[in-house]
């Protein structure tokens, strides 16, 4: 066996051509090989700005020991998400029901028709090294109860997806649904829950359909509150526009330094409704800026969009964005330079590319040296 990428159209499977893991490509191929030879699948799945796929490739893809723990067990597939979006929303269904959350890079393994037995994102090498051999041992030594463990998972989802086609959307259960959303609405700072906070662009854009439809104003303040805490926070890229792809922390401060073209279509579609029903200068200006980010920053020249920007410029997360206060003086001038670090809450820390929670406040900019 053998890494099989180098010839593939995708630059995310490019990326790990030359990894020591005999990765393949999705196919009917790949899958019967797992079945004549009885082995289970990893499956790993990405996109080629994404940071923590940067981060588990360095760790572990590319490392021998873990290679020859994937390459003597597992047929290892390697799927880019923005190719092949049926495989990855599949799976990542069946990553957040079994986990309750999901992200990228999604690891799942599989039986060798397909069904997940285990699923997950990003490990850390010892993690993922400890799940590699008790995922051994439990097909060399419980191949039955494995198999049935998959085919559990497959029937829970499939009934799952039954029941929520069944589910009539009347007026009581969507009233429902924004009592629910209210109990984890975050008062103090806007969105739901704690960190990382990511931008609820769906859920804003239901509340926003349910306050037209009722004039729940309720549903709208929760609205205006989270769209300004957002464009006033470090997740808006307050010099270029557009929205980084979460928050690491819960006050919108400290960014992911990732700009996807799906989260900021979605959000130019949500602070555009919100300036229909509240004319806000605000929501207009950053309505606007947005929509000029996408068209400047990830319009191609053949007519199309590129999906994101990459957190990462020569290997460390945010590099292109972030100000340090050296930077600001030097560009402002002292007395303007202090004033700007204070008023943005700037500091001398620096992002780590590997901290799981960047703690450094910082401005972030757009330069000639992003990378995408």
């Amino acid at each position: 066996m053998a890494n099989r990428l180098a010839d593939s159209l995708s630059p995310y499977l490019r990326q790990h051509a030359d990894n020591p893991v005999d990765w393949r490509e999705w196919s009917p191929e790949a899958l019967q090989e797992a079945a004549d030879n009885n082995r289970p699948i990893l499956l790993s799945v990405g996109y080629a700005a994404c940071h923590w796929c940067h981060v588990m490739a360095h760790e572990s893809f590319e490392n021998l020991e873990v290679a020859a723990a994937i390459n003597q067990s597992f047929v290892a597939i390697k799927v880019d998400r923005e190719e092949r979006p049926d495989i990855d929303a599949a799976y990542m269904t069946a990553t957040t029901a079994m986990t309750g959350s999901g992200g990228w890079p999604m690891t799942c393994l599989l039986t060798p028709d397909g069904k997940p037995f285990f699923s997950g994102t990003y490990l850390p090498k010892p993690q993922f090294l400890q799940l590699l051999s008790a995922a051994k041992h439990a097909w060399e030594t419980q191949p039955d109860e494995v198999r049935a463990s998959g085919q559990n998972v497959a029937t829970q989802l499939a009934a799952a997806a039954t029941r929520g086609a069944s589910t009539a959307l009347t007026a009581e259960v969507t009233a429902n649904a924004v009592t629910t959303l209210r109990q984890s609405y975050d008062a103090r700072y806007g969105g739901f829950g704690g960190a990382p906070k990511f931008p609820p662009s769906m859920v804003l854009e239901f509340l926003l359909r349910h306050h037209s439809r009722t004039g729940d104003s309720d549903a709208l303040a929760m609205v205006e509150h989270s769209c300004e805490a957002m464009a006033r926070g470090g997740i808006y890229d307050q010099l270029a526009g557009g929205f980084a792809r979460y928050s690491v922390d819960a006050t919108w401060t400290v960014p992911h330094f990732e700009k996807m073209l799906y989260d900021n279509a979605q959000l130019l579609r949500v602070y555009a409704h919100l300036w229909r029903a509240t004319q806000s200068p605000l929501v207009a200006r950053i309505a606007s800026e947005t929509a000029q980010f996408i068209i400047r920053d990830l319009g191609t020249a053949d007519g199309g969009f590129a999906s994101a920007l990459d957190a990462d410029t020569e290997g460390i997360e945010g590099t292109t964005y972030v100000w340090s206060p050296s930077d600001l003086r030097a560009t402002l001038g002292d007395e303007d330079g202090r004033w700007a670090a204070e008023l943005l809450g700037v500091t001398e820390e620096e992002l780590s590319s590997t901290a799981p929670r960047p703690s450094s406040c910082c401005a972030t900019r757009t330069t000639s040296r992003g990378g995408n």
